[in-house]
């Protein structure tokens, strides 16, 4: 076999004068093994479908019309219907993208020839799916490399030049061509991935073997539906190495638990701190391990730390609206917090959509002259939903009554449904790289704690998650001052108290232009600051990493873009700036508390028992 990195007198950029020894990886030598373990990869395929028709046929799962196959198909039929009204139109299009395939077979030729052809003239950008060296090097996996940038160039090119469509129609239809291209790239296929070609040619088709077997596997372990895994489960569990810091559960409502953590000083701020993390998700994001814990971090600054543990719901919290996460979830813990301590004011923070509703129960509070609530900190929070990302394509009145439909029929939203929507957005590194190494290399990820939590997904009860999906998502509500929360019309104009404000810039989830429109929504002085990377690892950096930067800048007024321009950069990470901020609105300390102090007993050890619910 030749040696893959000798040079051979070329420079790496293509195949002049192609050496036939390198087609030597892929030549089959022991058809007999390979031809029986297809067979073997075959069989457990089959038990894969068994798994996967078993509970249809059973009538234990009924796939859901709000399936996003469905408005892929209605959505992209618009895209097609305006090129093909007009024989001129399709032509055009048509020309377009054969002239680019016979560019591409003029360029193949003239390599393998061995005739120089210019860089620029390369079709393909870098992209790391494509980081084998046979993508260059061999002129067929080079020619479907160039083949597949032109077609996913060109559908996106339809779209964009698409005329007559609504600005809402045109970004579904973006983004599902993004999720075809992503599925349809030559990389997720074994005759078509070289790396996988010659892996199953060493191993005699060992590895389809393997991967089939882990496909079943899934299928599973999903149910009846695939539950992708991402990291090796068996290596984590909650409250043995992860979710860590010592504490105490010290109340429980019907969607919650609050949990207070240990002092790890003598003093601690006066004002204690309350954490609002997303239902969406769990809250131990926050607390991995001891080494990237923002909540043991934050008890090791001297606050006293108060989490919120949602529930995890299923059909006897159906009719738990938003109006109940806030009255059992925030009001809950804030009669918590001050039965514990004494305070009647608190520090509060909220994550992405637990604060969207800590700013709903702030506005609420204000009608009320509720004072509560000193601060507020909101990491990676939406309250303006204009610019909301891609999650958008998700929402309109169509999609909304279909997953309406589905929820009132088993009482919540499965964690799955949500679990695949958020790896959609991106499905080129959450998605198509697991299909590939799990299913046709047949390897097992390693063991990663944040893909853990990733995959430790929750359900939404029905009538908050509709409640959420239509007044902010769908309506806007929040940000018009139109929300009707309880008895009363709720303004964010109304809340004064200080606000700092922090996006990610890398977000796909709370975009930072997003982030940055709401905090103009406020009544009071607001601190925006935008961190480096984006949803979670911006949020979860500890300072001693030194990773990233942050920028602080003047008001958020005006256009983000600007505002980014005139911001100044800071290394590290955003948790001491946010701090000195806290410790700025007041710094008085007293004696360390203990969990519950004097007025409530423990029901638990952190982190709790609503945490610990799988679905």
């Amino acid at each position: 076999m030749a040696d893959k990195t000798e040079d051979k007198g070329q420079t790496g950029e293509g195949f002049p004068g192609f050496d036939p020894t390198s087609v030597e990886a892929y030549m089959v030598r022991d058809p007999q093994a390979l031809a029986m373990n297809f067979a073997r990869a075959l069989e457990n395929l089959g038990k894969a479908a068994s798994e996967w028709i078993g509970p249809r046929e059973r009538g234990e799962i009924a796939d859901s019309v709000a399936d996003p196959m469905v408005d892929l198909v209605k959505t992209l039929s618009k895209v097609t219907e305006y090129w093909i009204s007009d024989p001129k139109r399709t032509l055009e299009a048509q020309t377009l993208l054969f002239s680019s395939y016979m560019g591409i077979w003029a360029r193949s030729l003239s390599r393998f020839s061995g005739q120089p052809v210019e860089p620029e003239q390369e079709t393909a950008p870098k992209d790391k799916r494509f980081s084998d060296e046979d993508w260059v090097k061999n002129p067929f996996f080079a020619f479907l490399k160039q083949v597949y940038f032109v077609t996913a160039s060109w559908a996106e090119r339809l779209v964009n030049d698409a005329e007559g469509l609504d600005e809402h129609t045109r970004h579904k239809a973006a983004f599902y061509v993004k999720q075809i291209t992503a599925a349809l790239s030559p990389v997720n296929f074994a005759i078509t991935n070289p790396e996988v070609y010659r892996e199953t040619v060493a191993t005699h088709g060992a590895n389809l073997v393997a991967g089939m077997k882990m496909l079943a596997e899934d299928i599973v372990a999903g149910g009846g539906e695939l539950r992708l895994r991402h990291t090796d489960a068996t290596k984590f569990a909650i409250g043995r190495n992860l979710a860590l810091t010592p504490g105490k559960v010290i109340a429980q409502s019907e969607v919650c638990e609050v949990i207070q953590y240990e002092p790890s000083t003598e003093t601690v701020l006066k004002r204690p701190l309350m954490i609002v993390p997303p239902w969406i998700n769990k809250f131990y994001i926050l607390d991995l391990n001891p080494q990237k814990s923002f909540i043991k971090w934050c008890v090791d600054q001297g606050h006293t730390v108060f989490v919120i543990s949602w529930v995890n719901p299923d059909e006897r919290h159906a009719k738990k609206d938003w109006e109940s996460y806030m009255r059992e979830g925030i009001d809950f813990a804030l009669t918590t917090i001050e039965k514990a301590t004494g305070e009647s004011q608190v520090n509060a923070i909220g994550y992405c959509v637990g604060g969207t509703l800590l700013a709903a129960t702030l506005a609420y509070h204000a009608k009320e002259k509720n004072r509560r609530i000193a601060s507020a900190t909101f990491l990676t929070t939406q309250v303006d939903f204009t610019h909301a990302g891609d999650l958008k394509v998700f929402v309109d009145e169509e999609q909304i009554a279909a997953i309406e439909k589905q929820m009132n029929a088993a009482g919540y939203l499965e964690g799955s449904k949500m679990a695949m929507a958020f790896n959609m957005l991106r499905a080129s590194e959450l998605i198509w790289p697991y299909v590939v190494n799990n299913y046709l290399r047949g390897q097992e990820p390693p063991p990663f704690d944040l893909l853990y939590w990733n995959s430790d997904s929750t359900r939404m009860a029905a009538a908050n998650h509709a409640y959420y999906l239509r007044n902010c998502y769908l309506n806007n509500n929040l940000s018009k001052g139109e929300m009707q929360l309880g008895d009363k019309t709720i303004s964010l104009k109304d809340i004064k108290i200080p606000v700092y404000n922090l996006a990610t810039r890398e977000d796909h989830i709370a975009p930072p232009k997003s982030v940055f429109l709401g905090s103009s929504l406020f009544g009071g002085p607001v601190d925006f600051v935008l961190t480096g990377s984006g949803h979670i690892a911006g949020v979860v950096n500890p300072p001693d990493k030194q990773k990233y930067q942050y920028w602080t800048g003047g008001k958020a007024k005006g256009q983000f873009e600007d505002w980014m321009e005139k911001a100044e950069e800071a290394k590290g990470s955003w948790w001491p700036h946010w701090h000195a901020w806290i410790e700025a609105k007041g710094d008085e300390r007293v004696s360390a508390r203990k969990p519950g102090g004097s007025a409530l007993n423990a029901i638990a050890d952190a982190p709790g028992t609503y945490v610990l619910t799988r679905v």
